[in-house]
């Protein structure tokens, strides 16, 4: 009955104003499933590189870097990041990674004898993982395996936001909301309850651009560096996207005066046609 009368009222009305009740129903109905009662949504920043021209910022990805290193990098990995890809994007000299890469110790083999060894790291090998195995990862975390950050920004919905809301999120539960033990209240993530504790605290890391660690900056950074990492061609695609434009608009601009001058003379000639 009620769909019903639903659709009475709309026949009722002009097809404009119907038109605009169909939007603002729909718009509603979207913004209720994402203000769902056990997260809030994540807030937009407006971030520098989102723009159509804009860039990442170098500095910031570098400072990620290294809040990445020596904060997350005790639980998370990003697998899909190599060491040569920081000397590719530029931020980096290629002394200072290969420098990063030999203090690691990376498993490789089989030798001529059949035995794994080790070796000093090298820019062809990914960013080191904090566990040989995921069952080690769940065995050192009560049975929560951390995800790899490698591609974190994409896989949510509000991507660098997210990362953003969710490590400065952290706050006391309200009144009445109960959370178990080991897990703690954080309104960005899905259930409100997240096992991973506040990561950042304010001079967690010192930045050698004198830059002030305050938590939401550090929070900021590493938002930046997983954005980076989940797209590195990021600011070559934009532009490469920018040549192509202006190679087309050129093209159409050619186009266009071809097109005059050829069929122009038949367009405007005048034909008499005598008995």
């Amino acid at each position: 009955a009620d769909c019903h009368t639903m659709a009475a009222v709309l026949r009722s009305i002009p097809k404009s104003a119907a038109s605009a009740a169909v939007a603002v129903t729909v718009a509603a109905v979207s913004r209720t499933a994402e203000c769902s009662d056990d997260h809030v949504p994540s807030l937009d920043i407006g971030w520098s590189h989102h723009g159509p021209l804009a860039a990442f910022d170098a500095k910031a990805v570098r400072r990620g870097f290294q809040v990445y290193k020596e904060v997350c990098s005790s639980c998370h990995s990003v697998s899909r990041v190599n060491y040569r890809n920081l000397v590719e994007y530029g931020a980096w000299s290629e002394k200072e990674v290969k420098a990063m890469a030999e203090d690691v110790d990376v498993i490789d083999g089989p030798d001529a004898s059949g035995e794994m060894f080790e070796r000093p790291g090298k820019l062809s090998d990914p960013l080191p993982s904090p566990y040989p195995n995921d069952e080690a990862g769940r065995a050192a975390n009560g049975g929560a395996l951390p995800p790899d950050l490698s591609l974190m920004v994409k896989a949510r919905h509000a991507g660098v936001d997210y990362i953003f809301n969710l490590l400065t999120g952290y706050v006391d539960p309200p009144e009445g909301k109960e959370v178990l033990e080991g897990l703690h209240y954080n309104p960005y993530f899905s259930g409100a309850a997240i096992a991973m504790p506040p990561p950042l605290m304010d001079g967690a890391v010192e930045y050698p651009d004198g830059t002030p660690a305050t938590a939401s900056q550090m929070a900021k950074d590493v938002a930046v560096f997983l954005a980076w990492a989940a797209e590195p061609e990021h600011d070559e695609r934009k532009q490469a996207g920018m040549k192509w434009i202006f190679a087309l608009g050129c093209a159409a601009v050619v186009t266009g005066f071809y097109k005059r001058f050829r069929w122009g003379p038949y367009k405007t000639r005048q034909i008499t046609y005598l008995k």
